[in-house]
């Protein structure tokens, strides 16, 4: 067993089990957990799923990598496999299951801890192992799951949900229907059907966040979402997993970030922004309203429009397309 209450393995059963073969990689090789490339060590099982980080897969200490046949890593530990996604996806389930719920008759489970002055509301419910904070208010309806940190000062408006292992720091707010810890949205075609990539990791938030009602932040699959000291997130907002968002950094409503994208610190996200995945986005830029954001953005940029550029530009070319139809008349007329 590991840690997390998983499975430990050695190579030769992982590709058994997984129908690979081994290539650079000692059958008896441990491995105990599923990390990113850039996060694993010498007991940890990663992944190359896409070539355009083959360099970190290089780079990378992993006791092991799972590929497709025609990556080449040179001398590096492969698991050899058609689907190295659906490798992924499936290690994770044995090295890093999800606990089985422990649900009390009381409302606050035994084991739980409700630090002086708090304030529980009829209603809501604290599970197992999970800490509150001093001086915190818990409003009616509200559900903390399991293994949860809750630091001094937080306010939590009916409805709220923490999944399990979800973090907060001092002086979080969180309003009305708001839900941390959810599962990402990660699926992996396997013979024709969606098969759900299991979702381990878990959500924190810094000192003095405060997020809307009925804001979605999903859990990471592999460690945390994380968003830090002071950013403040309207309501109606979707922050998928494995987001990184910087400090003090403004999201408007209805904005949309997908997954494994960063944000500097001072970042201002207008109303309905939305961002491709895996983008960085530099500390102190701004994007208008309604932009899509498909490409890393300098530090410092302003951006706008679909798919979003330097703001100048999109000004131009928004003038330029409006002055269009009376071009078409002119050419007519001639």
């Amino acid at each position: 067993m590991n840690s997390t209450g998983g499975l430990a393995f050695t190579c030769a059963e992982l590709a058994e089990r997984l129908g690979g073969t081994l290539r650079n990689c000692p059958g008896d090789r441990a491995v105990t957990e599923v990390r990113p490339l850039e996060e694993a060590g010498e007991r940890s099982l990663s992944f190359l799923a896409n070539p355009k980080y083959r360099a970190k897969a290089l780079e990378s200490p992993a006791g092991v990598i799972l590929v497709d046949p025609k990556s080449d890593l040179g001398d590096r530990p492969q698991l050899v496999m058609p689907n190295p996604y659906w490798g992924f996806a499936r290690a994770i389930g044995w090295l890093h299951p999800e606990p089985t719920p422990e649900w009390s008759l009381e409302p606050v489970h035994p084991t739980a801890q409700v630090g002086p002055g708090c304030r529980l509301a009829p209603g809501a419910t604290i599970g197992a192992r999970t800490v509150i904070g001093a001086g915190s208010v818990i409003h009616p309806g509200v559900h903390i799951g399991e293994d949860c940190v809750l630091g001094e000062g937080c306010e939590l408006f009916p409805g709220v949900v923490l999944y399990r292992r979800t973090r907060l720091g001092l002086r979080v707010r969180l309003h009305g229907n708001a839900v941390l810890g959810s599962d990402g949205y990660g699926y992996v075609l396997v013979d024709g059907r969606q098969e759900k990539i299991p979702q381990a990791g878990w959500v924190e938030l810094g000192d003095d966040v405060e997020i809307g009602a009925c804001t979605t932040v999903d859990r990471g699959v592999l460690g945390p979402t994380r968003i830090q000291a002071g950013t403040k997130i309207d309501n109606q907002c979707q922050i998928a997993h494995n987001v990184q968002i910087g400090q003090h950094c403004l999201i408007v409503s209805q904005t949309g970030i997908s997954g494994s994208t960063s944000l500097g610190d001072y970042v201002t996200l207008a109303g309905k922004v939305g961002t491709a995945g895996h983008i960085h986005i530099g500390s102190h830029s701004v994007a208008a309203g309604n932009s899509m954001l498909g490409k890393d953005v300098p530090e410092g940029s302003f951006v706008s429009g679909y798919l979003a550029r330097p703001h100048r530009q999109w000004l131009e070319c928004q003038a330029a397309l409006n002055r269009l139809p009376g071009i078409l008349k002119a050419l007519k007329a001639k």
